[in-house]
């Protein structure tokens, strides 16, 4: 494919397009002699980039297994080898993959060693110390002490920054060749840039009418995981945020309904029913505009600087206290103008479900917006009911409307 044909590309075929280069990279890699490791989704890749190395995605890879709807078999898979189903839905999908190493949609290369971020939650450390004992290589964890106040400790980014050092030093061994500097600067300088494009194109959906539907947030998504360290990432989300300014500007959006209410979606997707979630609400004529899941993956800091990387990684909203959470939906709900919001208890998410109600509360108490709560999972289908989605968000839409009357009242 040459440039010019590239460049007219849709977003579509170029998410495709990079997905697809992806993945047959990772799983020839072994062939041509590389490294392959099994990290979580907010961990330093910068490291591993630098060094040559492929990385997969376990969890990526299990919502991409159960948006495709095949979690069941992997799921039961997992209860047969005694996992019990009170475990994160993504862990069991993922650990029955590494007993029968076949997927229903695409197979990951084994992993020559692990590495785990504990920012998101601490389930991953048992999890990769699993991966670790299942394939008998090095586990490498990060450890990252949770945020209880305002800000990140000094002591906590010199702990972290230790760490990230000796991350480098670990990988020598592993790979049996000197830390290459010089490429992990340049692949730094790409992650800023690739998470700074992925952040203007997500703030689109603050305008008004919105040009991009903010479940599209969630299919680009895999991208800012999967390829952050490279030019491909950046290049993509540079050409999304200048679709986004374009149909800005042309009045346009990918979304083909009336946007008469706007709502900020709180916690993870359901990947099994995603199409369900996004017909039903669109039937209410109600746009995504708002979310906390692209914060995730806002690691920024100044190029060149570890110190400023320990901060970044530890920084991230579920590594952070409640306050700080609260604080970030409410700037959510008002920067994008969100006429209500929508919660969802996730079964497999403890951490989110142990804070949610502290949220639904510090949020409402901000900014006086209807907000529904409906019961669900990331990736196991058996823990959602179809009719009590569509039941919760009749209602919030009557809320969200009587609220609209009320203030035009006012006015």
């Amino acid at each position: 494919m040459n440039g010019k044909e590239e460049a007219m590309m849709s977003i579509k075929e170029k998410l495709q397009k990079i997905t697809s280069d992806y993945y047959e990279g990772l799983c020839s890699a072994h062939e041509r002699g590389k490294l392959v490791a099994w990290c979580s989704s907010i961990a330093p890749q910068e490291f591993m980039e630098a060094m040559d190395i492929e990385v997969a995605y376990p969890e990526n890879h299990s919502a991409m297994i159960s948006a495709k709807g095949g979690a069941m078999d992997l799921l039961s898979h997992a209860e047969e080898q005694e996992y019990n189903n009170d475990i994160c839905s993504y862990a069991r999908i993922n650990l029955a993959y590494a007993d029968v190493m076949k997927s229903p949609i695409q197979d990951l290369p084994r992993p020559d060693f692990v590495v785990c971020t504990n920012n998101i939650c601490n389930t991953l450390i048992k999890w990769y110390e699993n991966l670790s004992h299942i394939f008998d290589c090095p586990f490498i964890l990060i450890d990252t002490p949770y945020t209880t106040g305002p800000e990140v400790k000094e002591s906590t980014v010199a702990y972290v920054k230790a760490q990230l050092e000796d991350f480098a030093r670990q990988l020598e061994v592993i790979c049996k060749r000197p830390f290459n500097y010089e490429k992990f600067e340049e692949v730094m300088e790409i992650t800023r840039k690739s998470n700074a494009a992925w952040m203007r194109a997500m703030s689109y959906a603050q305008y008004t009418p919105s040009p991009l539907d903010g479940f599209n947030i969630l299919n680009y998504m895999a991208l800012i995981v999967t390829v952050r360290g490279r030019k491909e990432s950046l290049e993509f989300f540079t050409a999304v945020a200048d679709e986004m300014e374009r149909m800005m500007k042309e009045g346009e959006s990918q979304f083909k309904g009336e946007q008469k209410y706007r709502y900020m979606w709180e916690g993870l997707a359901v990947w099994p029913f995603l199409s369900h979630n996004y017909k039903t609400l669109k039937s209410h004529d109600a746009i995504f505009v708002g979310s906390s899941y692209p914060q995730n993956w806002n690691v920024d800091y100044a190029p060149y600087d570890i110190d400023g990387m320990a901060r970044a990684f530890c920084e991230i909203p579920p590594n952070s206290c409640l306050q700080n959470n609260i604080d970030l939906r409410v700037n959510i709900m008002k920067g994008c103008h969100c006429d209500g919001a929508v919660y969802h208890r996730n079964r497999s998410c403890k951490l989110y479900g142990m804070v949610q109600q502290g949220l639904i509360e510090g949020v409402y108490k901000e900014t006086g917006a209807p907000w529904a709560l409906f019961d669900g999972d990331q990736a196991d289908p058996r823990s959602y009911a179809k009719a009590q989605f569509e039941t919760r968000m009749q209602a919030l839409a009557e809320s969200m409307e009587q609220k609209k009357e009320e203030e035009a009242a006012k006015a």
